[in-house]
């Protein structure tokens, strides 16, 4: 199989006073095509700076990144960013959508910043609306985030991270801010995205969000101390059944019933 992530003895380590202080020390993860992987650990583990450096956001200070087949380890910034235009997609725990602009015109956004083409009006649109309808929201392309749930407003940012048909999408805590239900939701979207072929690297602190996976890669101390198939795997269809069923039988108990 074909590797999208590999990294090579990995380290990250940044100067505090007369303190040199490793985040990662020395990782090595490889991960492949179609892979579906969560990345956990607690608060100082490494995981935020690892997925700054999976995401092109950071350079390691030693060690190499290749990329889809491109080592990425000591590209400057422009070069970094033009990398992550072209291979990845972010998710974010805060969606991160512009309030003043409609679903379609996020969605259309990293296309605008592409050095490699520029597509013309009608493809904007037309690229946009199928990245809307992937997700399920082609019929609120144009309503603005304040008219739109949490669980909208994250597959409004999933069509975005998707519209520029990335090598990897990369998702910070997608379901922190929302509900259960809602987060199963987006599970369910992640799933059917992974299903389709896309790889999907994604920090969570929840057990049972990681569950949703393939995959789980335990960091800790900038170590990573396990690396695990997730099985049984959680299918987000079967739990959103069950929820609804459970929601159902709450409304049919008559008011009042001890």
């Amino acid at each position: 199989m074909k590797a999208i992530i590999e990294l090579a003895d990995i380290w990250k380590t940044y100067q505090s006073g007369d303190v040199q202080v490793h985040a990662v020390r020395g990782v090595s993860l490889r991960v492949e095509a179609g892979e579906f992987v969560a990345i956990m650990g607690a608060s100082g583990s490494g995981k935020s700076t690892m997925m700054n450096m999976l995401g092109c956001l950071d350079r390691p200070t030693k060690g190499h990144y290749l990329l889809d087949g491109i080592d990425v380890s000591g590209l400057d910034r422009d070069a970094r960013a033009d990398i992550r235009n072209d291979k990845i997609g972010f998710i974010f725990q805060g969606f991160n959508l512009l309030s003043r602009t409609s679903a379609l015109e996020n969605v259309e956004l990293p296309m605008l910043y592409a050095r490699r083409y520029h597509p013309s009006a009608k493809e904007l649109r037309e690229r946009a609306l199928h990245a809307l309808e992937i997700v399920g929201l082609a019929n609120r392309a144009d309503h603005h985030p304040n008219q739109l749930s949490g669980g909208q407003q994250q597959r409004v940012a999933i069509a975005r991270a998707l519209v520029n048909k990335p090598a990897l999408l990369l998702a910070d805590e997608p379901t922190g801010n929302l509900d259960t239900k809602t987060s199963i939701e987006i599970m369910d979207v992640f799933q059917k995205l992974n299903d389709s072929g896309i790889t999907i690297c994604m920090v969570t602190h929840e057990l049972d969000i990681a569950r949703y996976t393939r995959r789980n890669v335990v960091m800790r101390d900038g170590l990573i101390v396990s690396d695990t198939p997730v099985h049984p795997r959680m299918n987000a269809q079967h739990e959103l059944a069950a929820v609804e069923a459970e929601h159902t039988a709450v409304q049919l108990i008559p008011s009042g019933t001890p």
